[in-house]
């Protein structure tokens, strides 16, 4: 059985509006304790792409993908204390 905190968070995502199909910006979410600063700064740091955030205790694991010149692009993790 469905704990009411979980039932509650499905139903507060549930109520947010859809981003727009012509809308490009990515879609942030910011909940208490997230990772999104830590986020958004790996990806100014790295020049990457945003490809996971996943909170793991006082820690945040976000992995982007980083163009190399002209070679393959690379998937790099960071863990950021929270």
């Amino acid at each position: 059985m469905a704990s009411l905190l979980s039932v509650v968070a499905l139903a507060a995502g549930l109520a947010a509006p859809a981003p727009s199909p012509d809308d490009s910006r990515p879609l942030i979410v910011r909940v208490a304790g997230d990772c999104s600063a830590a986020a958004e700064q790996v990806v100014e740091q790295t020049g990457g792409q945003l490809l996971s955030v996943q909170p793991s205790g006082n820690t945040c694991i976000i992995t982007v993908l980083v163009q190399g010149n002209g070679q393959r692009p690379r998937k790099v993790t960071v863990r950021v204390p929270m």
